[in-house]
């Protein structure tokens, strides 16, 4: 779990050009401050930020609010990305699953585990642990939410692709695509590949790739009840809507630490 991902260090310059923050945060912010209303939160977590972008938003809103992610690249671009926008009341540190409780020691009302991070933990041991390191990090009745594809539908239908991302900017133009491949062990090999030019000249390619577990919605739920949590509601995307396991695109799960 404390092991770097390369990928992400690779991709820590260019990631923010293949996402539309304001569209995206637009969409999700409203679901994420109703499930912090549920426990009157003030302070947050959110564990494998990457660039930053939803602990800056939430710090925006009034709350206080820590960063934490294992890539260092990420970690600097997310302190960049705090200082662009002139928000100073967030602290970002390098701090990875199952060492949160260590490195950052105190507590918070909320942990967010967004973007679908989570599957980079890859072994029943370890999604124990990692689970464990979130409820030691949370207050008594604190609130976990997660935010993972649903692994349910893609296993099923072997769903390979996805959308490919398209940026340019002053002449440069750049491609981001992404898909899996299904490995015998039940795991995935999520690869990223990256197209770029400039000026109409020939296309240069960057790839990375790292293995994911391809967690199911009645593992999980089996997990965080084991692990100190209660309270496991799923939702099927980021606005709240029912979970559906055939065809919902994300699981979003919220969760409580027992008191």
């Amino acid at each position: 779990m404390g092991e770097r991902v390369p990928l992400y260090d690779s991709f820590s310059d260019t990631y923010d050009h293949f996402v539309n923050w304001t569209q995206r945060l637009a969409y999700e912010m409203a679901f994420i401050q109703r499930q912090l209303a549920t426990v009157g939160a003030r302070s947050v977590l959110d564990a494998a930020c990457g660039t930053g972008r939803h602990a800056i938003a939430l710090a925006q809103a009034g709350y206080e609010v820590t960063g934490a992610d294992l890539s260092s690249g990420m970690i600097e671009r997310a302190r960049q990305n705090a200082a662009a926008m002139a928000v100073s009341q967030v602290r970002f540190v390098v701090a990875g699953f199952g060492q949160l409780r260590k490195i950052i020691n105190r507590s918070y009302n909320v942990v967010l585990c967004l973007g679908n991070s989570l599957p980079h933990v890859l072994s029943d041991e370890e999604l124990h642990a990692t689970l464990a390191d979130f409820a030691a990090v949370l207050v008594p009745g604190g609130l976990l939410l997660i935010q993972n594809r649903n692994f349910d539908a893609v296993m099923r239908t072997r769903t390979r692709w996805m959308t490919p991302q398209w940026y340019r900017q002053e002449g440069k133009e750049q491609l981001f695509i992404r898909f899996y491949d299904f490995n015998a062990d039940g795991t995935l090999t999520f690869n990223v590949l990256m197209l770029e030019r400039k000026d109409d000249e020939a296309w240069s390619q960057r790839a990375e790739a790292t293995r994911l577990r391809p967690w199911l919605s009645d593992e999980l739920h089996r997990a965080l009840e084991e692990d100190g949590f209660t309270n496991c509601t799923f939702f099927g995307d980021m606005a709240g809507s029912p979970f559906d396991v055939a065809n919902s695109g994300d699981l979003v799960v919220v969760a409580y630490r027992r008191g």
